[in-house]
């Protein structure tokens, strides 16, 4: 016999940021870094932050939702989290309509923006670029 679990574990990258988001049932209640959403400052990463629970409906005020982030910038750890809670929620909910929402509304709801930073190059100034830029024209 296989026990359906009531909670959901998903976690999301951006850059060097990492986001481990939960999600349980329950009131409503976000938090990420153990702060509620509603003090995360400034406003317009307060609103990324809420789009996937928007999306989601009555669904989000049936859940409660943890996220831990660690590395990288705020920025990034904001979109690490927002792409957290969106995997989290559909796989909560297993909806494949949520699922659709998520992927019409932002594709980066769902799916990580795999670019990262390039790597230096040995004997190059410390830059990337294999070549070294003119400066006299």
């Amino acid at each position: 016999m296989v026990k359906k679990t009531t909670y959901a574990h998903q976690s999301g990258k951006r850059k060097r940021a990492i986001a481990r988001a939960t999600v349980k049932p329950g009131i409503g209640k976000v938090r990420i870094n153990s702060r509620p959403i509603e003090t995360i400052e400034p406003e317009f990463l307060r609103l990324r932050l809420q789009e996937p629970l928007r999306l989601a409906g009555s669904i989000a005020t049936k859940v409660n939702v943890k996220v831990k982030s660690h590395g990288g910038g705020w920025n990034s750890q904001i979109e690490a989290a927002r792409l957290a809670i969106a995997k989290a929620l559909v796989d909560y909910t297993g909806s494949k309509e949520l699922k659709e929402t998520y992927h019409d509304y932002d594709r980066h709801l769902l799916v990580a923006d795999t670019r990262r930073k390039e790597m230096r190059k040995p004997m190059r100034h410390s830059r990337a670029r294999a070549k070294r830029q003119q400066s006299f024209r």
